[in-house]
């Protein structure tokens, strides 16, 4: 029998090594055997340090590889979700991206893509790398971004130093600091949620909105696919329920509410004279 499983734990090494980051599901049909079994050597071979998995899922399931074949997860990039998709792609494309020059929603993303989205640190700033990019590639080409910057301010200076000029210069200073530290508190939020449904055994399928006021994902809770809203406040209103109704109508799907503190009495008073409501009639 020992011979036996270490003779299909060396096919499923195999077949890794010959295709790259892989499902159980495609090893399980290639050594036939059952998935159930195929995921129970897979766990063994990751005890053992011979594999690695991805952070991200495909279905229920991650992908496992080989270290240093980290390039083979690509296949499985068509499989994230909305706004993740989005970040991967636009990371793909440029290479690096600066974190705080990114909208909220892709910064969030990027932080979730683990497998695919690298974090490094230049000049106090936090950039993020596409995983088969090299950390040197990045100043070669932001120096050459910068100097044509300075070059062209010369002439236009000397143009138009003139007032129109100054009061363009507050305005980009004073704007990316606002926005910074409302990004920031976004973050912050975004994360608390993420903490709390982590804490709860939810999966978030999909973000679909996201401002200082509220958060509106998409989740899957024991297997059914939900609209949840997180508002940003301690106090929830009945027009704000309503409004998550009407999200969830756009999607067909039934809705949950988060919010930062107690609703509000009359709130909870209508919640609890709802339960035993069977019908409103019109005469």
């Amino acid at each position: 029998m020992v011979q036996d499983t270490s003779i299909i734990k060396q096919k499923i090494m195999n077949f890794i090594e010959t295709n790259g980051a892989s499902l159980p599901v495609e090893i399980a049909k290639t050594i036939d055997t059952s998935t159930l079994f195929t995921s129970a050597f897979l766990s063994e071979l990751t005890s053992e340090q011979k594999l690695k998995t991805s952070h991200m899922k495909i279905g229920s399931s991650p992908a496992y590889y080989i270290k240093g074949k980290e390039n083979t997860l690509e296949k499985y990039a068509q499989y994230l979700k909305s706004k993740e998709k989005e970040a991967h792609d636009l990371l793909k494309e440029k290479k690096f991206l600066i974190d705080s020059d990114q909208t909220t929603a892709i910064r969030v993303a990027l932080r979730s893509i683990k497998d695919f989205a690298k974090p490094l640190e230049k000049n106090n700033k936090l950039i993020w790398r596409y995983f088969t990019s090299e950390e040197n590639e990045y100043n070669a080409p932001k120096e050459t971004e910068e100097k044509p910057k300075t070059q062209t301010s010369i002439p236009i200076q000397t143009k138009k130093q003139i007032t129109p000029i100054k009061p363009k210069k507050e305005i980009q200073i004073k704007t990316p600091t606002k926005k910074k530290a409302q990004d920031k508190k976004n973050e912050r939020f975004f994360n608390t949620v993420k903490e709390y449904l982590n804490s709860q055994e939810i999966e978030i399928s999909d973000i679909l909105g996201f401002s200082k006021e509220n958060l509106i994902l998409k989740i899957i809770n024991k297997q059914e696919e939900k609209i949840l809203i997180a508002f940003n406040k301690k106090r929830i209103t009945e027009e704000d329920i309503v409004k998550a109704y009407k999200k969830s109508q756009e999607h067909n799907l039934k809705y949950s509410i988060l919010s930062m503190g107690e609703p509000a009495k009359k709130t909870i008073n209508l919640f609890e004279a709802m339960k035993n409501l069977d019908s409103i009639n019109k005469i």
